[in-house]
């Protein structure tokens, strides 16, 4: 299929499914935009790298930029045909998988686009959605994959952890799993500085293709045993059999301190803003390290 044929397959896939003549899909100048009520979709990309070799790019995150957008208007016909036709009003739950699922077909069509992207594709999924479907996790996504053109073991899931859905791990789990018997990669996601034996022993039983953890948030956290802890978590990563990545760094001494450390990947501005002569920079700076943990 050509793109313009993909982005009228959602389309009308969304409406029947929603009993809708609304097409939440545009194709303008070369990229994909999804509507959802006020809310306009787009996509930004972030590349992940090689940490020792910045230049090497094993794929792309995607990431989503919101902005509002003025309602398409409607006739009076079309507006009595969708309060006919439509269904009680979705419940908490069923907007947010239904947006989810939105969003990631928009990352997923502007990554067709793209053609110079390649790689694994990192696709963050909301943990409600998750808890809101009780079973067959990815069937629906998986249709659409492979509509795309892509190869779904090319595909990773990306989990936010944060602690607000600490009792509900378990079904987490048991979720990710389902993505993972049909064939994604999966990764964890700490936004937040993570610590402690309830994030190893997480690491340890789903055992994630990746793991990341913010250098932003690592910044904020005023203890002089940082390096020790964050070297128990990208040990935990790699006895678990996965590769951790270090995000948004944005300064040299991140990046010093991912290759201390031992991150395997990263990402971030600071590697828009520089030319890469690692070559000639082979030790770490001690200094900007006794700098980050103060």
């Amino acid at each position: 299929m050509s793109l313009q044929q993909l982005v009228e397959y959602f389309n009308n896939r969304f409406g029947q499914e929603h009993h809708s003549s609304f097409r939440p899909l545009i194709l303008e100048e070369k990229k994909v935009t999804g509507l959802f009520g006020p809310i306009r979709i787009d996509s930004v990309f972030a590349p992940i790298r090689q940490t020792l070799r910045p230049t090497v790019i094993i794929g792309h995150t995607a990431q989503m930029a919101v902005a509002t957008y003025k309602p398409q208007h409607l006739h009076t016909n079309e507006i009595d045909a969708l309060l006919v036709n439509n269904p009680p009003q979705a419940t908490d739950f069923e907007s947010i998988i239904n947006f989810d699922r939105l969003s990631r077909t928009v990352h997923m069509l502007n990554y067709l686009l793209l053609s110079h992207l390649q790689g694994v594709l990192f696709l963050e999924v909301d943990p409600r959605h998750i808890l809101g479907i009780k079973q067959d996790h990815g069937a629906y996504f998986q249709e659409m994959i492979i509509q795309c053109g892509l190869d779904i073991k090319n595909i990773v899931m990306v989990l936010a952890v944060n602690s607000q859905y600490a009792r509900y791990y378990q079904q987490l789990v048991n979720g990710l799993d389902n993505y993972r018997h049909r064939g994604y990669q999966i990764a964890l996601k700490f936004d937040g500085f993570a610590q402690g034996d309830q994030v190893l022993d997480l690491i340890a039983k789903l055992s994630p293709n990746y793991v990341s953890f913010s250098a932003r948030n690592i910044e904020r956290v005023q203890e002089n045993t940082i390096l020790e802890k964050l070297q128990q978590l990208k040990t935990g990563v790699e006895q678990a059999g996965g590769q951790s990545i270090l995000q948004q760094i944005d300064e040299k001494r991140f990046d010093l301190l991912a290759r201390n450390i031992g991150f395997d990947l990263v990402e971030g501005g600071y590697y828009r803003a520089i030319a890469f002569d690692y070559l000639s920079n082979e030790k770490s700076d001690g200094a900007h390290l006794n700098a980050l943990i103060g």
